[in-house]
């Protein structure tokens, strides 16, 4: 069974960076499309970028283009979302999530596993 565990919260200032990871356990991560989500309280759930399992292909939310970057290592099994320019609009519980074909989808429905989460709260 396939567990993800995402790394890499905390708290950052706007316009700040910050990166988060997600790692694999129960199984090869290569084999998976994985995407990032995103939820603040009191919102859904949203899809911030995905990543296919070569990495070759990317998809992100218009929120978050220009500023976010996903990209992965299947030598380490990790999975990143790197973030600039952050705004207090971005804090929130942030998800890594796998599926096996990848369709470049940003619906959260459409992912079958699930990371426990990590807080990103942009802050002054």
């Amino acid at each position: 069974q396939l567990q993800l565990v995402e790394s890499g919260g905390g708290l950052v200032q706007p316009g700040g960076s910050l990166s988060l990871s997600c790692a694999s356990s129960g199984g090869a991560l290569h084999v998976y499309m994985i995407g990032w989500f995103r939820q603040a309280p009191g919102k859904e759930r949203e899809g911030v970028a995905c990543i296919s399992r070569g990495g070759g292909n990317t998809n992100y939310a218009n929120s978050v283009k220009g500023r976010f970057l996903i990209s992965r290592d299947n030598a380490k099994n990790t999975v990143y979302l790197h973030m600039t320019n952050l705004k207090s609009e971005d804090t929130a519980v942030y998800y890594c999530a796998a599926r096996q074909l990848y369709t470049g989808t940003l619906r959260p429905e459409e992912y079958g596993y699930w990371g426990q989460g990590a807080q990103v709260t942009v802050s002054s």
